[in-house]
Order: C-alpha cells, then structure tokens, then sequence
C-alpha cells in the first residue's frame, strides 16, 4: 500500500456535505414543485446528479440560502402574499356580526 502524497489527501471534514431530498424537506419546508421553480429561476441551489437515480444538493448552499432568506425577511424585503378576503368565500362565507341592542 503506497501512501498519498500531503498534498492529495483529503480530510473528510473538508468535504462538502451532500444531502438528498428527503433531508432537504426536513431543512426546507417547501414542495418539491416549489423547489424546482426556484431552482429554475435561479432562487434556490441547484441539485446535481449523484448518479443517474440519485439527486444531491450541497449542505452549505442550502444553509447559505436560509441565512439570506432570514437576512431578507429581518429587513422586511419579503413581499408577502394578501391575506384571502374570507367573506368571498363560497362555503362557510364570513358574516358580520349583528349588532344587539342592550
């Protein structure tokens, strides 16, 4: 058995850490479907073939990303969507309570 030279070796630690979608959900609260949207739209890291039945994302990127989207939340950058006008809705429509005269 030869050994490697210093230089070649590679410590486990410093490899990247690679996680597959079931760890993603768990880190990642969103659909899949959303997840590739942003993928696509350049909104989120993008996966990388592992082999041609295994997709991977990078542990690191995928922290980076949650560290901006809470820095951008913090400064209020997130533009929520609308609260949905209740009283639109077809079953169970919210009414307005009745005033009683005491």
């Amino acid at each position: 058995m030869t050994d490697t030279p210093k230089s070649r070796r590679v410590s486990i630690t410093q490899m990247p850490r690679m996680i597959r979608r079931t760890e993603l959900r768990r880190i990642v609260p969103l659909a899949d479907s959303t997840i590739y949207e942003l993928e696509q739209s350049g909104g989120f890291p993008r996966r990388f073939s592992l082999t041609p039945r295994c997709v991977v994302w990078d542990l690191s990127e995928v922290e980076a990303w949650i560290e901006e989207r809470r820095q951008t939340s913090k400064e209020g950058r997130i533009i929520t969507a609308p609260s949905p006008d209740v009283r639109k809705r077809r079953s169970r429509p919210v009414k307005r309570p009745r005033l009683t005269k005491v």
